[in-house]
C-alpha cells in the first residue's frame, strides 16, 4: 500500500479514525465487507484477537482537503467468545448489490441528504465483489436511470472504489446507443427477416455487471455500507414470528462433516426496521417468504414461470464489428413447441454478447439448453461472426417470465420484494433491468417516509399502492398476454403477439392464463427419443468444464454442499427410471452427473462447486426435491462482462 500503510491506525466498530501528523485526515465513513480468511492484527500496540466477523475496512477520507480513497484488509476482531451471534442494526437492510437493491439504496440516500434525515442503509451481496453474479442480455432501457439521476451522463470522476478495491471511472458506462434491430425467424439452414417488434431507439448495448459496479460506486459515494461476500442465508423474524426485523448471514469455514476448521466464523445477524428483498429471479430468502405470508394467494397471482438465459462474450474480428447492433431470433435450434429464442448483441470494444434462452416449461426430458446454444452457434448465419474471434466469458441465470398475472404481493410484514425478487420483466421487450430499478425507487420512497415517523411501526403498504400507479404495472399489463400465448405453440404464439403488438396495443379485454408449473412440465422419457448432440470442435462449441473455466466459478470444495436433497433416494427412483435423470442435461455446469458405483449402479453426484447460482434445478427439478440455498459468500460466477 506503499504511503497508506504507514498510517497509525485506530479501529472500532463501524468507523474508522486515521491519524497522522503531518497531515491533517478528515475521515468520512468507513465501508466494511466480509472475507472467509480471518486473522488479527496490532493497533497502538495492543494486540486484537477473536472474531467480529468483517474482515476489510475502506474508508473514505481527505487529506488537505481532497477527497481520496483508501482499502485495508484487516480483520476486526472479538475475543470475547461465545455462540451468541454479533448483530448490527440498521434502518433498512438490503439483500441483493443488483440494479433493484442499489437503486433503492441510493434513492434512500438522496432522500436522506435532500431532506437533511439520517437514514442508515446497508447492502448485503453473496458475491465476491458487486457485480459478480450479475448476468443480463442486455439492451438497457435508460427510463429508471433518467430518473435516478437525471445528469447521469455528464457526471464527473473519482479515483477508488472501496467495494471493488480499484480504480473506477464515475462515467456510466453505457457507451453503446442501439442503432439498427434485425429479427429472424431460424430454420436449420436459413435465416428469414421478419418485421422487429422491437424498439431500442434510446437504449444502450451495455454489459449489466459493469453497470452494476458503477451504481455500488455511486452508492458509497452517498454513504451507503456495501458488503460484498456477505450471503444472507437467514430470515429474521421478531418473537412472534409474523414480522420480518431482518436478515443472518451463513457460517464460513465449516467443512462437510460439520466441523470447524481454525478460521471458522459465525454469521452475522443485519437487523432492519424494514428490510428489502433484492435478490433476482428464485432468490432462497425470497421464496420462504412467499410462501411464508402467502403473498401469491393475498392477490390470486398465478405461479411463476421461468427462462433459462444461457451467454457467452466473444472477442471478434474488427471488420465484422458493428457497434450496436442488436439481433434477435425465434425458432431452430429449438422445437415448434419450445419457447426460446436467442440474442446477438454487438457491445464496446469489440466484444459481441450472444445467448440462447429457453423456456423451462419444455417437455423433453433430453433435451439440454447448454447443448442447443453450442447448436445455434453453428448456425450459417451466426458462425461466420465468431470465426477468428474468441470467448471472453461465459455465464447462465434464470429469468422470470410470468409478467404480470404472476406478480405475488410485493410486501410483507417489515419489509418488500423488490426488482426480479417480484418478477417485473417484460417479456416481449426481453428487459427487466429498469422495472427492477424502479421498483427499488418506489420502495425507497416508502421506506424513506415510513422511517420517518417515529410514533408507529414502518410498514411498506404504500410501495404495492405506487407500484399499482407506476409506469412498471401499465407496461407489464399491457405485455401480459405475450408469453402465454406460446403455450399453444410457435405459430399460434406469434400470430395472438401481432394481434396484440399491431392491432389491440395490450388491450385485449382477457389476460391468458400460464399452462403447468415448468417442473410439472417433463414428459416420460419412454415419449422421447435421446438427442444426438454434435461433439463440440472447440473453435466455436465447447465443452461444458471449458465453459465453466470462462466462468471464473469458484467455491471452498470442502463445505457442506448448498445444493440439498430434501430426499435423497428420488434421483434414482424417480428422475433416472422415469425422467433420464434431467438434472444432468438442464443445468449449464455439469452440477449433477449421475455415476456408476462398483456395483454399477447410477447414483446421483453432486459437483456443488460447479454452480453458476443460475437456480435452473431448484425451478425444473421434477419431483422439486432439490433445495438451493446460498454457499459461503464470496462463492460462485465471478462475472466481470456480462
Amino acid at each position: 500500500m506503499g504511503l497508506y500503510s504507514q498510517i497509525p491506525l485506530t479501529i472500532v466498530r463501524r468507523s474508522t479514525t486515521l491519524l497522522q501528523k503531518s497531515q491533517q485526515w478528515h475521515p468520512i465513513r468507513t465501508i466494511l465487507t466480509y472475507n472467509s480468511s480471518s486473522y488479527c492484527y496490532e493497533s497502538g500496540g495492543e494486540e486484537r484477537g477473536g472474531r467480529l466477523g468483517f474482515s476489510r475496512a475502506c474508508t473514505i477520507f481527505q487529506v488537505n482537503g481532497q477527497k481520496m480513497g483508501f482499502g485495508l484488509r484487516r480483520s476486526i476482531c472479538d475475543s470475547r467468545g461465545g455462540e451468541t451471534r454479533e448483530s448490527m442494526d440498521y434502518d433498512v437492510v438490503i439483500v441483493g448489490a443488483g440494479p433493484a437493491g442499489l437503486a433503492a439504496a441510493i434513492r434512500l440516500k438522496q432522500l436522506s441528504v435532500d431532506k437533511q434525515k439520517d437514514v442508515s442503509v446497508c447492502v448485503v451481496e453473496k458475491g465476491a465483489e458487486v457485480g459478480a453474479h450479475i448476468l443480463s442480455g442486455n439492451v438497457f432501457e435508460p427510463r429508471a436511470l433518467d430518473e435516478l439521476f437525471p445528469n447521469w451522463k455528464k457526471q464527473g470522476v473519482i479515483s477508488f472504489s472501496f467495494a471493488l478495491h480499484e480504480e473506477w471511472k464515475a462515467m456510466a458506462p453505457l457507451h453503446v446507443p442501439a442503432v439498427e434491430d434485425k429479427f429472424w425467424l431460424l430454420s436449420e439452414k436459413h435465416a428469414y427477416s421478419l418485421p422487429s417488434p422491437f424498439n431500442n431507439h434510446g437504449n444502450y448495448v451495455i454489459s449489466l455487471s459493469q453497470l452494476v459496479r458503477w451504481l455500488g460506486v455511486k452508492a458509497e459515494e452517498l454513504g451507503v455500507e456495501i458488503y460484498p461476500g456477505f450471503a444472507a442465508s437467514e430470515v429474521l423474524y421478531d418473537d412472534t414470528g409474523h414480522r420480518v426485523v431482518g436478515v443472518a448471514t451463513n457460517d464460513m469455514g465449516i467443512v462437510k462433516d460439520g466441523s470447524r476448521k481454525s478460521n471458522y466464523q459465525q454469521g452475522m445477524e443485519l437487523r432492519g426496521r424494514l428490510t428489502l428483498l433484492a435478490e433476482g429471479c428464485r432468490g432462497s430468502l425470497s421464496q420462504e417468504v412467499i410462501n411464508k405470508f402467502a403473498l401469491r394467494q393475498q392477490v390470486d397471482a398465478q405461479h411463476q414461470t421461468y427462462a433459462l438465459g444461457i451467454k457467452e462474450v466473444w472477442e471478434v474480428e474488427q471488420h465484422k464489428h458493428q457497434p450496436g447492433f442488436v439481433l434477435h431470433t425465434l425458432g431452430w435450434p429449438l422445437k415448434m413447441k419450445t419457447y426460446g429464442g436467442s440474442f446477438l448483441y454487438h457491445m464496446d470494444n469489440l466484444q459481441v454478447a450472444v445467448g440462447l434462452v429457453v423456456a423451462l416449461d419444455y417437455v423433453n426430458p433430453y433435451l439440454s439448453p447448454y447443448e442447443e446454444f453450442q447448436r445455434l452457434k453453428h448456425h450459417p448465419s451466426i458462425r461466420p461472426l465468431l470465426e477468428g474471434g474468441r470467448v471472453v466469458q461465459y455465464g447462465a441465470r434464470t429469468l422470470n417470465e410470468g409478467g404480470f398475472q404472476s406478480i405475488p404481493k410485493t410486501i410483507f410484514p417489515g419489509g418488500a420484494l423488490i426488482g426480479c425478487a417480484a418478477g417485473f420483466l417484460n417479456v416481449p421487450k426481453i428487459k427487466g433491468s429498469h422495472t427492477a430499478m424502479k421498483s427499488g425507487m418506489l420502495a425507497a420512497e416508502t421506506a424513506f417516509r415510513e422511517l420517518s415517523s417515529i410514533d408507529k411501526e414502518p410498514t411498506m403498504e404504500e410501495y404495492y399502492t405506487a407500484l399499482k400507479s407506476s409506469w412498471i404495472w401499465e407496461e407489464l399489463k399491457s405485455a401480459r398476454n405475450y408469453r402465454p400465448a406460446f403455450k399453444y405453440g410457435l405459430i399460434p404464439g406469434l400470430a395472438i403477439s401481432a394481434v396484440e403488438y399491431y392491432i389491440t396495443k395490450g388491450r385485449l379485454p382477457w389476460t391468458l392464463s400460464h399452462g403447468r408449473p415448468d417442473h410439472e412440465a417433463l414428459e416420460p422419457a419412454d415419449m422421447h427419443t435421446p438427442i444426438v448432440y454434435p461433439k463440440p470442435d472447440g473453435i466455436i462449441s465447447f465443452d461444458i468444464l471449458t465453459s465453466l473455466y470462462r466462468s471464473s466459478t469458484n467455491h471452498e470444495h470442502d463445505q457442506p454442499a448448498h445444493l440439498r436433497l430434501r430426499d435423497s433416494r428420488i434421483p434414482e427412483k424417480v428422475n433416472l427410471a422415469r425422467f433420464a435423470g434431467p438434472e444432468s442435461r438442464y443445468c449449464p455446469a455439469r452440477v449433477y452427473e449421475y455415476v456408476a458405483g462398483e456395483d454399477n449402479r447410477l447414483r446421483l453426484q453432486i459437483n456443488a462447486q460447479n454452480c453458476l447460482h443460475c437456480k435452473a434445478c431448484d425451478v425444473k427439478d421434477p419431483a422439486q426435491n432439490i433445495k438451493w440455498t446460498v454457499p459461503e459468500g464470496g462463492g460462485g460466477p465471478g462475472y466481470s462482462v456480462m
